[in-house]
């Protein structure tokens, strides 16, 4: 059946709600975006006179197919060559959607994100639907096909799981800058110590590189280790420039709301590391070097960080 313009009006004002919900459930922009495009599918196929309440609708075939694509995701990542870490954003992505609350800017931080991959799809569902886009439970329910009250339970005990994970903790812009500062001068000083007063004591470092580029899969633990780590990973080298294509730039950034240090080698994004921030420390650094995660980013970086200076380059 075609779509009158108005149809397509419609499914166009509610797309960016659409991809921030998708990245959210996926943790990748490229799947998020196929769930929409599939979304759109469906919405042209259907007879758009007899839906009564069209974002509804949307929302209930989106969610249902990102639930599809996260139970085969996980066959797909057993196979997956290292450690699997979703695709960071960068600052001023629209697909980050809504940040006017706390709880907003918490369900799409990158911390979070990695979190949400231990729990189970329909857990998932109803923590991001309630939690970053305030869907009632009656309407969560309607859209997973459960009673309201088991959405209820679901949405407890994945709460539950999410605050167990992580102290939570929320840095302005210009702190997160300057802690990203703080740790690339500690970084690039050739010295673990400096390092080690920035971290936890049981901090953790993993990357995910997809069998592209080298990555640790298993995390490193602990602050000597992770600050050892981080020394070396520092140090200009032939090898690292080698498989990145040149010297890289490394700059202070914001990414998924947190502090972050973006990689960039002549306009392209070849790195994200998500520092996780505690009031004790820097109790995380999950690095993003897999260049099929970083598309969307170098978009980003070339419409908003071009221009600026590295803090340092490598």
């Amino acid at each position: 059946m075609a779509l009158i313009m108005s149809d397509v009006d419609r499914f166009e004002a509610a797309r960016p709600r659409l991809e921030a919900i998708a990245y959210r459930l996926l943790g990748s922009s490229g799947d998020a975006e196929d769930a929409v495009q599939e979304t759109f599918l469906r919405w042209q196929a259907a007879d758009t006179g007899r839906i009564e309440v069209p974002e509804a609708w949307l929302t209930k075939v989106l969610t249902n197919y990102c639930l599809n694509q996260l139970t085969s995701a996980r066959a797909r990542r057993e196979t997956y060559v290292g450690r699997w870490l979703p695709e960071p954003l960068l600052a001023g992505d629209p697909m980050l959607g809504p940040a006017d609350t706390a709880e907003q800017r918490e369900s799409v931080s990158y911390a979070v994100l990695v979190l949400l991959e231990r729990l189970a799809p329909k857990e998932r569902a109803v923590y991001v639907l309630r939690e970053a886009f305030g869907y009632p439970h009656q309407e969560i329910a309607a859209i997973l096909d459960i009673t309201e009250a088991a959405g209820q339970q679901i949405y407890h005990r994945a709460k539950k799981h999410i605050a167990e994970g992580r102290a939570r903790t929320e840095v302005d812009e210009a702190s997160a800058r300057r802690i990203v500062e703080e740790f690339l001068t500690a970084a690039t000083s050739g010295r673990t110590e400096p390092l080690i007063r920035l971290l936890t004591q049981d901090a953790v470092s993993v990357g995910d590189g997809g069998g592209k580029i080298p990555a640790r899969a298993k995390a490193f633990e602990g602050a000597l280790a992770v600050a050892t780590f981080v020394r070396g990973l520092f140090k200009p080298s032939e090898a690292k420039r080698k498989y990145v294509g040149g010297a890289p730039g490394m700059y202070a950034a914001i990414a998924n709301g947190g502090p972050a240090i973006v990689a960039v080698v002549d306009g392209r994004v070849v790195g994200i590391s998500c520092l996780e921030v505690t009031a004790d420390g820097i109790v995380a650094v999950r690095s993003q070097v897999n260049p099929d995660k970083l598309v969307r980013a170098t978009e980003q970086w070339a419409a908003t960080g071009r221009g600026q200076d590295p803090f340092c380059t490598l």
